[in-house]
């Protein structure tokens, strides 16, 4: 995805957190005198994502020698000299900085941090351990750089940053929807996921400024709010009054009833089913305007593999809570994250996770081939064939592809309130694509669902 405005354009890879912060990054560039900037806003899930990266960057400097790139995002804070060495990049910055605007001013560079942790900046004694392994590990394979290589570097200790979402947006250029940072970072530490040491410990949005800023998202002619984040799952934990995810969606659809609709990015089943149940439920139950289509952070369908991930639910609890939030809103859908070829998955395992799809009944299937991430647990596990996991997460996709077809034959018939975006196309409140034949982008319209195509409903 590309932003640009007059004199500059951001690159955006990976999750819909860093979409919205290149609108923060858009932001600060116009409060700069800078020009012909190429702002790389990086992801770091995937090794693949960061080779893409690598890949973009040479192609853009070869195709425009004069541009001065800067590398951010994930793939800046974990591996600032990785990108310092490329000789394409002019700046590296860390999360922490790329919403500043005087981050993008050349002449002063900060040394890049040491990368050890100190118990108390973590979640907890277990947590810092698991970070101090991640850490020795990245300095065993430290890159060595030249005095002009390092002034490229403006990275900080990303695990002492308290702040949170600094860059609030209020408001996205030609978007019917709109998207705002309630929450950054994580204080679990799955053992596959990088994450955490790019984007730190788990820091909430006060619940004053989401008020604030959803306001002025209504008052700008947005339609429909979805809620970002690391962790949204553990929102309010760290806050000085704690909040849990569910009060506060309540008190703010209580609080801002100009709202039409309000959209979750993604949740993790075990927290909200731990805190949250009886509330959260409710909220589903009783408010029209909480969008009937949940997001899981599931990763496998196995028990064994789930332990294996450090992951804090089990595969019948993402049945039971899928099953319960059916029965209560019938119309609900649901999309997974989903890792295929966790190291030691077996095909009985894999076959684990094929049959979750079916029978939780989930439909927008994003999945990840396993990707091995140097200083995680899982990257000193038996590994699985690349091959193999190539193979499964093909038909990972085609199980969710056929959930999709299934579950958009049933819709024939039936209306549908539609969200009008562009090209004729829309978003119904189960997050449905329809195509129409007419309306006004941003406009929220009733459809009669008449007929389905390839991934979409046709309606009138």
């Amino acid at each position: 995805m590309i932003k640009e405005d007059a004199d500059n354009k951001i690159i955006t890879f990976g999750c819909r957190l860093n979409s919205y912060e290149s609108e923060a990054i858009k932001e600060a560039l116009k409060k700069t005198d800078q020009k012909n900037l190429l702002v790389f806003n990086s992801c770091a899930v995937t090794a693949e994502a960061e080779r893409e990266l690598r890949s973009a960057v040479r192609r853009a400097k070869r195709d425009n020698p004069d541009v001065r790139i800067v590398v951010t995002g994930c793939a800046a804070q974990i591996d600032p000299e990785k990108y310092a060495k490329m000789a394409e990049v002019d700046l590296v910055l860390g999360n922490a900085e790329k919403s500043n605007p005087e981050s993008y001013n050349f002449s002063s560079a900060i040394l890049p941090v040491e990368r050890s942790r100190n118990q108390e900046r973590s979640h907890d004694s277990d947590t810092a351990h698991k970070d101090q392994i991640f850490f020795a590990a990245k300095k065993s394979a430290q890159i060595f750089l030249t005095p002009n290589e390092t002034s490229k570097i403006k990275v900080n200790d990303i695990m002492s940053v308290r702040d949170t979402a600094p860059q609030l947006v209020s408001y996205f250029e030609n978007r019917t929807r709109a998207f705002l940072e309630i929450q950054n970072g994580c204080n679990h530490r799955c053992t596959f996921c990088v994450i955490p040491f790019g984007r730190g410990n788990s820091r909430s949005v006060a619940f004053g400024e989401i008020v604030s800023q959803v306001k002025k998202m209504v008052a700008a002619g947005h339609q429909e709010v979805v809620f970002t984040g690391v962790d949204i799952s553990g929102y309010g934990e760290d806050l000085a009054v704690p909040i849990t995810l569910s009060s506060m969606i309540k008190r703010l659809l209580k609080l801002v009833p100009e709202l039409p609709r309000l959209r979750l990015s993604s949740i993790d089943v075990a927290e909200i089913d731990d805190k949250n149940t009886g509330e959260f439920f409710e909220i589903l139950r009783d408010e029209p305007r909480f969008m009937p289509y949940l997001h899981l952070s599931v990763q496998s369908g196995d028990d064994v593999i789930l332990k294996r991930m450090k992951r804090r639910h089990n595969r019948q609890q993402v049945l039971d809570f899928c099953a319960k939030a059916r029965q209560i809103r019938p119309e609900i859908t649901f999309g997974a994250d989903i890792i295929a070829g966790f190291p030691t998955e077996t095909d009985e395992m894999f076959q684990n996770s094929v049959h979750l799809i079916e029978e939780a009944g989930i439909i927008f299937t994003h999945i990840f081939p396993y990707s091995k991430r140097d200083g995680t647990p899982a990257a000193k596990m038996p590994q699985v064939n690349g091959k193999i996991i190539k193979e499964r997460g093909k038909i990972l996709r085609e199980t969710g592809a056929r959930e999709l077809q299934k579950f958009l034959a049933k819709q024939i018939g039936k209306n549908l309130s539609v969200i009008l975006e562009k090209d004729g196309f829309g978003k119904s409140e189960n997050f449905l694509d329809v195509k129409i034949s007419h309306g006004k982008s941003g406009e929220i319209v009733k459809v009669k669902a008449e007929a389905f195509e390839e991934n979409y409903l046709i309606g009138e």
